[in-house]
């Protein structure tokens, strides 16, 4: 049930105007650099500059013949399509396809379109809070989010829904079925499931909610290096990355380093991805943009304030790194602030603006390309990591097992003279290494090299 990265990247777009929106937040951005001018950000949506009157596009006016041709082609589709088509639905198509013709990216957003793309940009949508994939003629429970209808209900990963409101869930309805998990916050809905290696059905009447899915998790993956996964770009992914790593901090004490994970982030926000860039920058161009409108003109810079004080980051991309994501990788590396591993990323190098028609309709349209610190356009090209890693699974080695392993397990050995020898000299950490390398090898080869920069750091400062 998932959407094709495709069609996440088309809607989790970088927006620089996404604030002259009705119903995007406001968002404090880092100032505009003075090297792209003039370019200022525009203060309120009465600012935003518009696009010029087709009257005032100069001397490429539309031909008359083109004019006939379309009024020729919608009459035939009106009288001869197999199936009657109605007016609406004929300008609708019209407008779909001229925007879609342009590039991936562009597109026509009615009523539904600019509801998903908000929820896309928020984070935020009503439901009951949890992430399904299609199995079979069911719908499976990928994981429940904390501290939602269905975590509060018992419902966990694993679980299979079965049917919804009474009615069986099968191949012909599955989708709407699906649809059905939405709706209205307050509005009721019944659920019946079964349990993982259980075969009792279980009925649960749940309430839908407005569920915020973060899109920022922090941990340790070991003490001292800090594991930072952003699945998006959203209006509060910023605001996120900072209370949650500022918490590990004050927890676990300063990191000796992190690592970034952007593998299979479809982008978002241009705002956030400069928040998130400018939280590991003290100085130094963040991204630019250009376009023919002024207002797509702007570039961005750090501000001082690194949140982990200058200790050494490693950023994981793949095929799956695009659009805003992209930004951040191309502005850590170009600062020289952090080593990029793993694949080359998608390479969306362009800006889309959200331009309002009226209140329930817009154009999302390619207003600039954008350019990393360097003035390199990624552009259907991508960012090809420092250190490459190709994608890899790996397993722990057969080996039978042996009875001596080291000096200590001899016969008759002389002791250690060290009264303060550790107990246990088998556990040199290898065994966690092993259990991280067979569940995301990536992550393990970054840690590795991420703590090679930290202890080649430390061995410098003592010299």
């Amino acid at each position: 049930m998932r959407r094709s990265l495709r069609r996440q990247i088309a809607l989790l777009t970088s927006l620089p105007l996404l604030l002259a929106l009705p119903f995007a937040q406001s968002q404090t951005a880092p100032a505009a650099a003075s090297s792209v001018a003039p370019a200022d950000i525009p203060a309120s949506a009465g600012t935003a500059a518009a696009p010029a009157s087709a009257s005032s596009a100069g001397a490429d006016q539309v031909d008359l013949d083109d004019i006939r041709n379309f009024s020729r082609v919608y009459e035939v589709v009106k009288q001869a399509y197999v199936e009657k088509v109605d007016n609406k639905t004929l300008m609708k198509a019209a407008i779909t396809g001229m925007l879609s013709g342009l590039d991936p990216h562009s597109e026509y957003l009615d009523k539904d379109g600019l509801a998903q793309l908000n929820e896309d940009t928020t984070g935020q949508y009503s439901g009951l809070g949890i992430e399904v994939l299609q199995d079979g003629d069911s719908l499976r429970i990928v994981s429940p989010i904390d501290d939602t209808p269905a975590s509060r209900a018992g419902i966990q990963a694993g679980d299979t829904i079965v049917k919804i409101d009474g009615t069986v869930i099968n191949s012909e309805n599955i989708d709407d079925m699906y649809a059905k998990l939405r709706g209205k916050p307050g509005s009721k809905i019944q659920l019946t499931i079964v349990h993982a290696k259980s075969d009792k059905l279980i009925d649960l009447n749940l309430v839908r909610e407005t569920i915020a899915v973060s899109s920022v998790k922090v941990r340790e993956l070991e003490p001292g290096y800090a594991y930072i996964r952003i699945s998006q770009f959203q209006d509060d992914t910023g605001e996120d990355l900072d209370k949650k790593l500022g918490e590990l901090i004050k927890k676990n004490g300063p990191q000796k380093g992190a690592v970034l994970d952007l593998r299979n982030n479809p982008g978002g926000l241009l705002t956030a991805a400069v928040a998130v860039s400018d939280d590991f920058l003290d100085s130094g161009v963040i991204v630019s943009t250009r376009g023919r409108l002024q207002d797509s003109n702007l570039s961005f810079s750090a501000h001082p304030g690194d949140l982990l004080n200058g200790a050494p980051m490693i950023v994981l991309t793949n095929n799956g790194t695009a659009s805003a994501a992209e930004i951040v990788s191309g502005a850590l590396k170009d600062n020289h602030r952090a080593l990029l591993m793993g694949q080359r990323t998608f390479g969306k190098g362009v800006v889309q603006t959200v331009l309002p028609l009226d209140a329930d309709h817009a154009v999302k349209i390619t207003t600039a390309r954008y350019y990393t610190p360097n003035g390199t356009s990624i552009q259907a090209e991508g960012i090809k990591p420092d250190i490459a890693l190709a994608d890899l699974t790996v397993k722990k080695a057969d080996s039978p097992a042996s009875l001596i392993n080291s000096e200590s397990d001899l016969p008759n050995h002389l002791a250690n003279e060290n009264k303060n020898a550790s107990g246990d000299i088998n556990d040199d950490g290898s065994a966690d290494d092993a259990k991280l390398a067979t569940g995301d090898y990536a992550l393990s080869q970054a840690l590795n090299v991420l703590k090679g920069i930290a202890l080649g750091r430390a061995a410098s400062s003592h010299r």
